[in-house]
C-alpha cells in the first residue's frame, strides 16, 4: 500500500490538466490469493464541484455478468447489498480514502466469491454530464497454494560455532509467479532481525546487521534441492541467539509490470542459544554536534559495547556537571530527578533504552542554562538466586561538553518573483526569504498578503504556522485549490506557488515574518517580525489566435429545399476554447443583420427576433463537427423569403483558473448570399389533338396525360370541358380537385350527360373521363385543364402552374346504313279467284336490335281520264298494306280489304298474302322497308329506307261456267231443274259429278299454302319487337263470293 500512493499522488496531479471527468481503476486482471488482504485503487480527475468525492464499488459475477451487486459506498450506508452488509459493518471491506478524490478498496480476507469484475462509480457533480464516472477491472482468486515448512528444534550453542538450519518451501500455482525466501532471527517481544533474504529476482542480500558477516563470509543460503534452502552462521556471536525462522512470499506480476506479494508464511522456529566466551564490555557516548542554540534539541547515545548483552544485567545512569539526571535499571524504567522530571513531563526531555547496547538522553529544546558536560555510566549487575542486583564492574566514557546560545532577532524579510507577469492558466511562484537563515526548529511563522488589483486593503492570504502547521484565510478560499505552500527544510524560506492564474490572482503580495519563542509554561513569545517588500503580479489574458472563415459564397435553390450554412474556425487560441456563435441574416430592405440563433460557449440554444418573427424555430438545426472547429446552421424547408445574406458572428471563450468562462475575442465570418426561389415549372400535358369517333350507344374514354410535373410531392387538380357545335363558349363537365373531391358542370347545360359520366386516375398523371352509351348530342372538341398545387414550407398549398391538353374532338353518330332489301323482279300468273303471295325479304340490315317498317304498293295503270292530267305519271302507285315498326297495321281500305294476310316468317322475311285474286289486282308490286333503331335514350329514329325490285302480277280471268249459266237465267234453272228433271236427272246427276269434281281440283289449287283463301277483315298481331320469331298473325274469317 505504501508504493501504490506515490503513484496515485502523480496520477492526481495528472488528472488535473483533463478537461473531462475520468474515472481510473487499477488496471487488471489482478491474481490474488484466497485469505489475503487485498488492495484496489480508484481515482477520478477533471471533476467539478467539491474536491472531496464520493466512491461507490460494485462487483459483476462471474455467475451474472449483466448483473450489478453492490459493496460499499462512501456515502451511503444503505449502498451494499445483503451477502456483503455483514463484511462491511464489520470492516471485514471497508474503503480508505487516500485524497480527496483518491481511495483504496480494501479486501481483509479475500474469498474465492470475491472473483469477478469490479467497477469503481463517482456520482456525479458537474453542472453537466461530460466524460466517464465509472471504470472496471477484473480480479481474479486463486488458491492459496504456498507451503514453508521447517524442523521445530531447540539448539544450544556456543560462541564461534557453526549454525545449519534448512527451510522448505513449495507452490502448485496455475499461473506464472516467482517466490522470494527470506530468514529472520526475533528475540521476545523484539522487532524481527533480518538475516539474509534471497529476493524474487534471486537476488542474495543480507540484513543491516549481518551485512559486514555476509561480506566475510560468515552468513550463507544456498539452496540443496528443488524445494529446499539451507542457512549456515559460521562463527556465532552470542548476539545471534534468538528464534530463527524462515518466511516466505510468493510473487505475481500485476498488468502494470509491478510485482505484488499474493501471500506470505513463515515456517516454525528453531531456537537457538549461544554461550559467550568473554565478559569484558565498554562504553562510549556520541552526540552531533557541541554548539547549539537556545529552542535547539539536542540527543546523546550510550552505547554498551559487549558479548551476550541480552543474558546479562546492565544499569545507566545519566549526569549533568557531575549532577545525577536520571537512572535506568536493568528493567529499563527510567528514574529522573525533581527539576528533569519536570521536564521529561512537560514533554521536553527523554530518557530511554533504544536497543539492549543503546541509550538514549534527549532534550527536544535546549534553555541556556544546558550548557555544561554530560556524561553516562554503566554498571555491570548480576541476579542472585534471591533474586537481587549485585553490582560489579562499571565503567563511563569522556564527558562531552556542550554549548548553548542565545537566539539573535535582528532578520530580514525578502519577497522576490522571477514572473512578475503571466498570462491565464500558467503558474508563478513567489519566495519570502528570511535571512539569517534559522534552523527549522526555530519556531518562525511567515504570512502571506494580498491585495487584489483594484483594492487597498490587504488580507492574509495563507500563514505557515510556528508549529509548522498551513492556516488558510477565509477571504480568499479559491486560492487554496490551485496553490501549494511550501517550507525548506534548510531554512526558514516560504515558498508560494500559484497554479492556473487568472484575473482573481493579479494584485501586489506581501509576507509577514514573525519569530517565536516557547516558554516553559507552553505559552508562546513573539520575538520579532519583519514585513517584506511589496511585490506586483499581473495576470494577461492569452492573446487571441482566433480566426475565422471570410470566404464568401451564393447559394442559389429551390424552395423547400435547406439552406446549409457552414462556419468554420481556421484557427483557435486554445484546444480548450468554446466558442459562442451567432448567426445573422441581412436583408436588403434592413439596416442590420437581424439575429437568428444563438449558440452559447456552453451549447445552450437562444433563438433571436428574426427566428421567432419569421417562424424558423421549427426550421433550424445546428450541428457541431466533432473537431469543434465547424459549425453548421441547416434552414430546413426554405422559403422565398428566406432569401437573404447569412453570416456568424464567433465568440472565443476560455475557462479561466477559477472555473469562470470569459469572452477572449470574437470574429464575424464573410457572407453567403442565399436565394430561393420558386420551383421551376415542370407541369407538361400531352398536347396531342386527337379526333375520336365511336358509333351512338358505346362507350368512350377520353385521356388526360400528365406527361411531367414540378414536384412528385405535388396535388393534381383536373377539369375537363367541352365545346359543342353552335355553342359560344366552352363548358365545364367535371372537375376533380386536388383533394380528389368530384364536381360536376351546370346540370343545365349537361342534362342525362351527368349520370353518364365517370372520372377516374388508374395511374399518378393519368386522368380517363369515360362517357356511357354516347349519344349524339356528346359530339363536341373536349379538353382539360391541369393546375399542379404545390406546398410550400409553411404547410400551405399554392398552385404553382396550369396548363391545357390537345383538343379531343369527339363524333358520336349512328350506325352507317347497310340496310339492303332483295330488289330481284318475278313474274306471277295467278288465276282469278286464287292468292298470290308478295314476299319482302331483308338480306342486310345495320344493327342486331333494329326494327323494321314494311309497306306493300301496287302500282297499276292509270285510267284514260288521269292520264289525260298527267302526261309523266303512266302508273299509279297504292299502299296495300303498312306495317310500322312497332307491329301496328294500317287500316285496310277499299278493295283490299278483308282480302290481305300478313306474315313475318323470320325477322328478315316478311309475307303479305293476297286472298281472292281479280282482275283488278293485275299490275306491279313491291314493298319499301324502313330500318329503326333506338338510341341511347329509348327514343327511335329512322334510320334508312330500302325498296324492293317489282313482281308483276298477272290475274288471268276462268271463263263462264254452267252452272253460272243457269243460275244467271232464271227460265233456263227452271228450265233444267224442275220441267225436264225427270228427263234429265242422270244428265244433272252426271253432270253435278263432274263439276263437283271439278270444284275440288280447283279448291286443292287455292289453297296451296296451307291456309283457305279466306278475306281477312282484321289482321291482328301479337309482335314483340325484340322477338326473332315470326310474328303470330290472328285471322278472322271473312266473306267468300
Amino acid at each position: 500500500m505504501r508504493t501504490l500512493r506515490p503513484q496515485l499522488a502523480s496520477l492526481l496531479l495528472l488528472g488535473m490538466a483533463l478537461a473531462q471527468r475520468q474515472v481510473t481503476v487499477q488496471e487488471g486482471p489482478l491474481y490474488r490469493t484466497e485469505g489475503s488482504h487485498i488492495t484496489l485503487w480508484c481515482k477520478v480527475s477533471g471533476y467539478q464541484g467539491p474536491s472531496e468525492q464520493n466512491f461507490q464499488w460494485s462487483i459483476y459475477l462471474p455467475s451474472a455478468p449483466e448483473r450489478e451487486v453492490q459493496i460499499v459506498s462512501t456515502v451511503d450506508p444503505s449502498f451494499p447489498y445483503a451477502i456483503y452488509t455483514q463484511r462491511v459493518r464489520s470492516r471485514g471491506i471497508y474503503v480508505e480514502r487516500v485524497q480527496g478524490d483518491a481511495v483504496l478498496l480494501h479486501i481483509t480476507e479475500l474469498q474465492d466469491r470475491d472473483a469477478g469484475e469490479y467497477e469503481c462509480h463517482t456520482p456525479n457533480t458537474d453542472e453537466r454530464y461530460f466524460g466517464s464516472y465509472s471504470a472496471k477491472m477484473n480480479l481474479v482468486v486463486i488458491p492459496d497454494s504456498l507451503r514453508v515448512t521447517a524442523i521445530p528444534q531447540t539448539l544450544n550453542k556456543v560462541e564461534h560455532d557453526s549454525l545449519e538450519l534448512k527451510c522448505e518451501v513449495s507452490k502448485s500455482t496455475a499461473q506464472h509467479s516467482h517466490v522470494s525466501i527470506s530468514w529472520y532471527r526475533q528475540r521476545g517481544s523484539e522487532a524481527p532481525v533480518e538475516v539474509i533474504s534471497l529476493s524474487r529476482d534471486f537476488v542474495l542480500r543480507a540484513g543491516s546487521a549481518y551485512a559486514q558477516r555476509q561480506a566475510t563470509g560468515d552468513i550463507r543460503l544456498d539452496k540443496v534441492g528443488e524445494t529446499t534452502s539451507k542457512l549456515t552462521i559460521y562463527n556465532l556471536h552470542p548476539s545471534d541467539q534468538g528464534e530463527f525462522y524462515c518466511e516466505a512470499a510468493e510473487w505475481i506480476q500485476d498488468p502494470d509490470k509491478s510485482w505484488y506479494a499474493m501471500t506470505r508464511k513463515r515456517s516454525q522456529g528453531a531456537v537457538v542459544s549461544v554461550q559467550a566466551t568473554d565478559k569484558e564490555f565498554s562504553v562510549r557516548l556520541e552526540t552531533e554536534k557541541r554548539t547549539y542554540i537556545v529552542g535547539e534539541p539536542v540527543e546523546f547515545r550510550c552505547i554498551l559495547e559487549a558479548q551476550n548483552v541480552p543474558d546479562r544485567y546492565f544499569s545507566i545512569s545519566w549526569a549533568f556537571n557531575s549532577s545525577l539526571i536520571a537512572s535506568l535499571g536493568p528493567n529499563a524504567v527510567p528514574v529522573l530527578n525533581n527539576e528533569f522530571a519536570q521536564r521529561e513531563a512537560m514533554g521536553q526531555l527523554k530518557v530511554a533504552k533504544e536497543s539492549d547496547n543503546v541509550f538514549v538522553l534527549k532534550i527536544y529544546r535546549l534553555r541556556l542554562e544546558d550548557s555544561g558536560k554530560y556524561n553516562c555510566r554503566v554498571t555491570e549487575r548480576e541476579k542472585t538466586v534471591t533474586g537481587d542486583f549485585i553490582d560489579k564492574e562499571s565503567k563511563r566514557p569522556k564527558n562531552i561538553p556542550i554549548t548553548v546560545l542565545p537566539l539573535k532577532a535582528g532578520f530580514a524579510v525578502t519577497a522576490i518573483s522571477r514572473t512578475p507577469g503571466v498570462t491565464y492558466n500558467e503558474s508563478f511562484d513567489l519566495q519570502c526569504i528570511i535571512k539569517p537563515h534559522y534552523p527549522s526548529w526555530v519556531p518562525v511563522s511567515v504570512t502571506w498578503r494580498f491585495q487584489p488589483a483594484g483594492s487597498t486593503e490587504f488580507h492574509d492570504l495563507v500563514t505557515f504556522t510556528r508549529d509548522g502547521g498551513v492556516q488558510w484565510g477565509d477571504r480568499y478560499l479559491g486560492f487554496r485549490t490551485r496553490t501549494a505552500i511550501e517550507k525548506a527544510e534548510s531554512s526558514n524560506n516560504v515558498r508560494l506557488s500559484i497554479s492556473r492564474a487568472s484575473d482573481t490572482e493579479a494584485g501586489k503580495y506581501q509576507c509577514v515574518a514573525e519569530l517565536w519563542r516557547k516558554n516553559y509554561n507552553s505559552s508562546w513569545t513573539r520575538l520579532a517580525d519583519r514585513t517584506s517588500n511589496l511585490l506586483e503580479i499581473r495576470v494577461l489574458r492569452p492573446v487571441t489566435k482566433l480566426q475565422v472563415s471570410k470566404s464568401k459564397r451564393s447559394i442559389t435553390l429551390v424552395e423547400n429545399r435547406p439552406i446549409p450554412l457552414n462556419c468554420s474556425v481556421k484557427s483557435q487560441t486554445s484546444p480548450d476554447s468554446h466558442f459562442a456563435v451567432l448567426w445573422y441574416v441581412h436583408k436588403p430592405s434592413d439596416a442590420d443583420g437581424k439575429l437568428i440563433l444563438k449558440t452559447t460557449h456552453s451549447s445552450a440554444f437562444e433563438y433571436g427576433t428574426y427566428a421567432e418573427e419569421e417562424g424558423l424555430r421549427g426550421r433550424l438545426q445546428f450541428e457541431r463537427s466533432a473537431s469543434g472547429g465547424l459549425f453548421s446552421l441547416t434552414v430546413q424547408r426554405a422559403e422565398v423569403r428566406d432569401s437573404g445574406s447569412y453570416y456568424c458572428h464567433v465568440e472565443e471563450w476560455l475557462l479561466s483558473p477559477n472555473h469562470a468562462w470569459y469572452k477572449l475575442a470574437e470574429e464575424v465570418s464573410g457572407r453567403t448570399e442565399v436565394t430561393v426561389k420558386l420551383p421551376d415549372n415542370r407541369l407538361q400535358v400531352n398536347q396531342t389533338h386527337k379526333n375520336i369517333t365511336v358509333l351512338e350507344n358505346q362507350w368512350v374514354t377520353l385521356e388526360c396525360l400528365v406527361s411531367s410535373r414540378t414536384s412528385p410531392s405535388s396535388q393534381l387538380s383536373v377539369e375537363w370541358y367541352v365545346w359543342r357545335p353552335g355553342h359560344p363558349e366552352k363548358e365545364v363537365v367535371a372537375r376533380l380537385n386536388r383533394q380528389s373531391t368530384l364536381r360536376y358542370g351546370d346540370p343545365a347545360v349537361l342534362g342525362d350527360l351527368r349520370g353518364r359520366l365517370h372520372l377516374e386516375s388508374p395511374s399518378p398523371g393519368l386522368y380517363l373521363l369515360s362517357i356511357q352509351n354516347a349519344t349524339v348530342r356528346d359530339s363536341g372538341a373536349y379538353d382539360c385543364r391541369v393546375e399542379e398545387w404545390l406546398l410550400d414550407p409553411s404547410d400551405r398549398w399554392y398552385k404553382r402552374a396550369e396548363d391545357l391538353s390537345g383538343l379531343i374532338t369527339l363524333t358520336i353518330k349512328q350506325p352507317d346504313p347497310t340496310l339492303q332489301v332483295d330488289t330481284a323482279t318475278a313474274n306471277l300468273t295467278v288465276q282469278e279467284k286464287e292468292s298470290f303471295p308478295l314476299d319482302c325479304s331483308i338480306l342486310s340490315r345495320s344493327s342486331p336490335e333494329s326494327h323494321f317498317a314494311v309497306t306493300w304498293y301496287n302500282l297499276r295503270a292509270k285510267e284514260a281520264g288521269s292520264r289525260a292530267e298527267e302526261d309523266e305519271d303512266e302508273e299509279e302507285r297504292e299502299a296495300v298494306l303498312s306495317v310500322g315498326p312497332d307491329a301496328i297495321f294500317s287500316p285496310e281500305t277499299g278493295r283490299w280489304e278483308g282480302r290481305l294476310r300478313f306474315q313475318r316468317l323470320s325477322a328478315v322475311l316478311f309475307r303479305l298474302t293476297v286472298l281472292q285474286a281479280g282482275g283488278a289486282d293485275t299490275g306491279n308490286y313491291s314493298c319499301r322497308v324502313e330500318e329503326w333503331l333506338a338510341d341511347p335514350n329509348g327514343v327511335w329514329y329512322r334510320l334508312a329506307e330500302e325498296e324492293s325490285g317489282m313482281v308483276a302480277v298477272h290475274v288471268q280471268d276462268a271463263g263462264s261456267t254452267l252452272q253460272s249459266v243457269i243460275c244467271s237465267n232464271d227460265a233456263l234453272f227452271y228450265f233444267v231443274f224442275f220441267y225436264p228433271f225427270p228427263i234429265f236427272g242422270i244428265l244433272i246427276i252426271t253432270i253435278l259429278l263432274v263439276r263437283f269434281k271439278s270444284r275440288n281440283s280447283s279448291k286443292n289449287s287455292e289453297g296451296k299454302n296451307g291456309v283457305p283463301l279466306l278475306w281477312i277483315k282484321e289482321p291482328h298481331l301479337n309482335y314483340s319487337p325484340t322477338c326473332l320469331e315470326p310474328p303470330v298473325l290472328s285471322i278472322h274469317p271473312g266473306t267468300i263470293d
